[in-house]
């Protein structure tokens, strides 16, 4: 904290930015009992399976796993400038059937929402969100759009836990003199305030209670339990260029 003390009394900004949060909707979409136990007990799953799946780095784990659940494929994979030096086709479907045997539900979520779409051409999320697809008949054939199937139901909720903390911390800055909030960004939401009314700590505590109160807040407004704890990690400094990681105490 010692160089954000060289900095009192000058407006500060904080950027708070949820985490995981493409894995935790994933995650509570599919209800996988892997990916849960690992959220409830925070474990570190990109360096497990890093290790698990003999990647070269946890960056890259990260990396595989947002895209898989985007709908990307050992073709893919293979033929991205940042991949393929890693491995070809054979190496990289290896990886996903050992991402999908790990994580059972996920993969058989994956194969139930696909086959949905193509039945009923929508899916319904607990939300009350609805998500409509048609097939591309062009050239005589077929062709489902596999990954906006596989990603709208993940990005969509992402949003919906986003907007739930947004609407929350508008509400408990109410009141609150020279605090504003000014931009947010997918995963992040970023606050600009004076030190001087409302210091780090105080003003860490009260973003940590709008992404710890989201499971509560998202049964209140759909009816339907969130069984995963929201995590949320803030940075603090007078600009981008010098921010520095706040932990609630």
């Amino acid at each position: 904290m010692e160089k954000l003390n060289n900095y009192l009394g000058v407006g500060m900004l904080l950027q708070a930015d949820a985490k995981a949060l493409e894995w935790v909707c994933a995650a509570y979409l599919s209800q996988d009992s892997v990916a849960i136990k690992e959220i409830l007990n925070n474990v570190d799953q990109h360096s497990d399976n890093q290790e698990r799946f003999g990647l070269p780095s946890r960056l890259v784990a990260k990396t595989f796993v947002f895209r898989l659940i985007y709908g990307g494929s050992a073709w893919s994979y293979a033929r991205d400038p940042n991949f393929k030096e890693i491995g070809g086709e054979k190496f990289w479907q290896g990886v996903i059937d050992q991402f999908y045997t790990k994580y059972v539900r996920l993969g058989e979520w994956h194969t139930d929402i696909v086959n949905d779409a193509k039945r009923d051409r929508k899916l319904t999320m607990p939300t009350g969100r609805i998500y409509y697809y048609e097939p591309d008949l062009r050239g005589g054939q077929v062709k489902w759009p596999r990954t906006k199937i596989l990603n709208y139901p993940v990005q969509g909720l992402g949003a919906d836990l986003m907007a739930i903390a947004r609407v929350s911390l508008s509400n408990r800055l109410k009141g609150i003199k020279n605090v504003k909030l000014i931009n947010t960004v997918h995963d992040s939401i970023i606050v600009d305030f004076d030190e001087k009314v409302c210091d780090n700590t105080s003003m860490v505590k009260i973003v940590d209670k709008c992404f710890t109160d989201i499971p509560a807040n998202f049964k209140r407004l759909f009816g339907v339990d969130f069984n995963l704890p929201m995590r949320v990690e803030c940075q603090v400094g007078p600009n981008w260029g010098n921010m520095e990681i706040v932990n609630v105490n």
